[in-house]
């Protein structure tokens, strides 16, 4: 896609998202009446509870209906489930659903309009119940404009954790150049600072992500199913490649992880020091012990290959991606079942982007198919997402002091987990976004 007519205004509209303009604030306190309370996943429901809610932060939690403090709002959840928001730790909130009017326009958009498609990506996404993500590939300035634009209270969203652009070996799944004509290479590779050659030129494109906002380092250490370039799903990095990014994303505070498909980029990037890896399309024995030795976090994106694959079959994706779709469909299944089975962590994230957006809740049910239960799942979306973030002292679980990021659904998800697929309420940060299945005001009138 081409981004250099809209530049200028495409920094002026990142500047409005980040000024604040019309910010909406928490209200001062709020009572929830919950009917059962999820307060800490992995641990049983607390019946009829209420959780007081001020300033933005969780601030009690009592048994039974509270009456609530003069000047007070209750929420009436009294027939309901509530839990902590969710985290998806895979999407790509730039993306549109429509992946062929994506490919045909490539070439006419600019990041006003892929800016556009976010805003009402990142609603939908928080509307879904998923309050915090990761989103790991977007260009840099944009997607930290929009983190700091929802931050600020401008725009409806999550709290987004970004990644900037992925960081790959030229020709590799990262390169914006793949299987274009030569103009358009020349100038995608122009502009391609997340491209590094041998290891010092990796050192070099984590500082870059770094400096333009990246909170988290991603790296291709294997081939892709939705670049356009034959060569499968194998290994694409040397090891010193990738120890270089780790290393330095580690001294910089920042957790790193790997896009990996192939067994031998798997075991290569744990070996480096990776904090996860996603997909882990061809995991075994040997790397499912490895990820245990190190440590290390697993997170499925379970929709992914369906999707890609569906989107391929279609002719949405090249001659390509339809190759190595069918192969990442017939395998991945069976390998995340086996590695769920062995006791790796999962942490919950779905490539949503590939998959349509607000659909993320989804995932739950292939994780059930693959072995976890409803409330192993659950976890993977929440305390666990948040240990694998950093963020445990904030977020995953309904404590005093922890960001009021709150969900609710009609019946109990540890019986169904599909409920979760039918979110009623969300809160995030003490502002009511869904109320009753219902999109609240936003700013509040």
């Amino acid at each position: 896609m081409t981004h250099s007519a809209g530049f200028f205004s495409c920094a002026a509209f990142s500047m409005l998202l980040a000024s604040g303009a019309g910010a909406q604030t928490a209200e001062p306190t709020i009572y929830i009446h919950a009917g059962a309370l999820l307060d800490r996943p992995g641990s049983a429901p607390r019946g009829a509870s209420t959780v007081v809610v001020r300033a933005g932060k969780i601030q009690e939690i009592r048994d039974g209906h509270a009456a609530p403090e003069a000047g007070a709002r209750v929420v009436d959840l009294s027939r309901q489930f509530v839990l902590p928001g969710l985290i998806d730790m895979h999407v790509h909130i730039f993306n549109d659903d429509d992946k062929m009017r994506s490919r045909m326009d490539a070439n006419n958009r600019d990041y006003e309009d892929l800016l556009l498609i976010a805003i009402d990506n990142s609603r939908r996404t928080l509307e879904a119940g998923f309050t915090t993500v990761r989103d790991l590939g977007s260009d840099a300035h944009a997607i930290t404009a929009l983190r700091d634009g929802i931050a600020r209270g401008v725009v409806a969203g999550p709290t987004i954790v970004p990644a900037g652009r992925m960081i790959s070996i030229t020709a590799g799944h990262g390169d914006p150049a793949n299987s274009a004509n030569r103009d358009i290479a020349a100038l995608g590779r122009s502009r391609a600072n997340n491209l590094c050659n041998g290891a010092e030129d990796c050192r070099r494109a984590v500082r870059e992500q770094i400096a333009q906002g990246a909170e988290v380092i991603k790296f291709a250490a294997t081939g892709g199913v939705n670049s356009n370039i034959a060569g499968g799903l194998n290994q694409q990095m040397f090891a010193d490649e990738m120890k270089a990014i780790v290393d330095t994303a580690h001294l910089m505070g920042r957790k790193v992880t790997a896009h990996a498909h192939g067994q031998n980029g798997i075991k290569a990037a744990l070996e480096a020091g990776v904090d996860s890896i996603e997909h882990g399309t061809y995991t075994d024995a040997q790397t499912n012990a490895l990820f245990k030795k190190q440590n290390a976090w697993l997170v499925p994106t379970m929709i992914a290959p369906h999707a890609a694959l569906a989107q391929a079959r279609a002719g949405a994706r090249s001659a390509n991606s339809l190759v190595k779709a069918e192969e990442a469909a017939a395998a991945h299944g069976n390998n995340i079942a086996a590695a769920i089975k062995a006791g790796v962590h999962i942490a919950f994230g779905t490539d949503t982007g590939v998959s349509d957006q607000g659909k993320n809740a989804a995932e739950f049910a292939l994780l059930v198919k693959a072995g976890m239960t409803p409330g192993d799942a659950i976890r993977a979306a929440t305390i666990d997402a948040a240990t694998l973030l950093g963020r445990e002292h904030s977020l995953g679980s309904l404590e005093p002091g922890k960001d009021a990021d709150i969900i609710a659904v009609t019946a109990n998800p540890l019986n169904d987990v599909t409920e979760l697929e039918r979110v009623r309420f969300v809160m995030r940060k003490g502002v009511v976004h869904r109320l009753d299945g219902r999109r609240q005001a936003f700013p509040q009138d």
